[in-house]
């Protein structure tokens, strides 16, 4: 081999050219068909491997030969074999220049790690791809697992190229290494938590992609649209993204509604705010005026009968309301409140249902209606609640009741 690469050094030396000036036009000339030889061959490997696993992609019902042509898996292998060559080469090349030769061998050497780090990349995207495309995992934090072992790769591969340039041995490398740990975690803190927090999320199902989440500290209200080691990304129902630490979601405090989309039905708790002045107790006439009302006609008949008899029986004076049993107006309303809720369309039944008076503030009685809407999507939900309060204040003047508002300019001009 050495004679074969030495014949032009030979053939100019007999023409009388230096010895010096024979070896450099030599390694030159040798160089240059050498790379010529590795461009070609590369470029044939290339469009022979990649027209290969294009055509096994065809033949194949599976994704995964799809999608590793889609990351370059075979372009990145074709790249292999003249990389090799090229390295069994520079001894040849480079034979009367001993620096040169350790130099390029060098750079072969770590453009090599490179090269494996790319093949390795190019499968993980695969991987990832493959097993985000299964629907059992389109949900979990596949890109934290995948950076996690791209960092290792990129770790090792550097190291191990910092040990060919500099020519200590990687396990003196890495026992001097050791001695800078803190320096180390505390460069990679943030890696190192985002690790951490991904395994925890994923091992306690706090978070999928795809679920409405609401954290008040980073201002996000959306969907999950990207877990992955460092960051969690959500698109808000605005449209923009919001980026959160990934360990942020098991240090702070965060809303998943999940569980209310995998119910059967989401929450409306909204009050009434009754003015109480407003609030008096019902006369016969009065009970007889809001008997035309259909939903609480039997309850108000019923209802008459037994505080009657109860008040015959106790000998109650009634030349006054307050004395014995009576109904209110607020009372009557709040049972008329339940059986509209109970016979609305729009609302679970298999679900709590609760008409609740809270405690009297400076502002009015609230009258909180608790149940939970049979449709959750957020414009028919919306539609729902504001059917049942569009009807609920404009049923207030029927029970002689009014709803508590702040003054307005206009009341102080009356």
């Amino acid at each position: 081999m050495k004679s074969i690469s030495h014949w032009i050094f030979d053939f100019l030396v007999d023409q009388g050219l230096s010895e010096s000036w024979a070896g450099t036009i030599n390694m030159i000339i040798l160089l240059l068909v050498v790379l010529i030889v590795l461009f070609v061959l590369d470029y044939f490997l290339r469009k022979m491997i990649v027209g290969i696993f294009n055509r096994l992609s065809l033949l194949s019902k599976s994704k995964f030969d799809d999608l590793m042509v889609k990351n370059k898996v075979p372009r990145n292998i074709a790249h292999i074999i003249p990389v090799v060559l090229a390295y069994k080469a520079i001894p040849e090349i480079f034979q009367d220049f001993h620096n040169a030769e350790i130099f390029f061998s060098k750079t072969i050497e770590v453009f090599g790690i490179v090269l494996f780090l790319w093949v390795v990349r190019s499968l993980l995207n695969t991987f990832k791809d493959f097993l985000k495309s299964l629907a059992s995992l389109r949900d979990k934090p596949i890109d934290s697992y995948i950076q996690v072992f791209m960092i290792f790769a990129w770790s090792i591969g550097l190291f191990y190229a910092f040990s060919i340039i500099s020519g200590i041995e990687l396990w003196k490398f890495l026992t001097a290494l050791g001695t800078a740990s803190a320096v180390i975690i505390l460069i990679f803190k943030d890696t190192i938590l985002g690790f951490v927090a991904s395994i925890q999320v994923s091992i306690n199902d706090m978070v999928r992609i795809g679920d409405w989440i609401t954290f008040e500290k980073y201002g996000a209200d959306g969907d999950v649209i990207e877990i992955n080691l460092a960051t969690v990304k959500v698109q808000n129902f605005d449209k923009t993204i919001t980026t959160i630490p990934t360990y942020a979601l098991i240090s702070d405090s965060f809303k998943n509604w999940r569980g209310m989309e995998d119910s059967g039905g989401r929450r409306i708790k909204r009050s009434l705010i009754i003015k109480q002045d407003s609030i008096k107790f019902l006369t016969k006439d009065d009970i007889e005026a809001l008997k035309k009302i259909e939903l609480i006609r039997t309850y108000l008949t019923n209802r008459s009968k037994d505080i009657d008899t109860y008040n015959i029986e106790k000998e109650i004076d009634k030349s006054l309301l307050i004395n014995g049993k009576n109904l209110t107006n607020v009372g009557v309303f709040r049972k008329y409140i339940d059986r509209y809720i109970n016979s609305h369309s729009g609302i679970n039944k298999d679900m709590t249902i609760m008409v609740r008076q809270l405690p009297p503030s400076s502002q009015g009685l609230p009258i909180e209606i608790y149940a939970f809407s049979s449709d959750k999507r957020w414009a028919n939900y919306e539609y729902i609640m504001a059917d049942i309060f569009d009807h609920l204040l404009a049923a207030l003047p029927y029970f002689k009741l009014e709803g508590f508002e702040l003054p307005s300019s206009t009341n102080f001009k009356a």
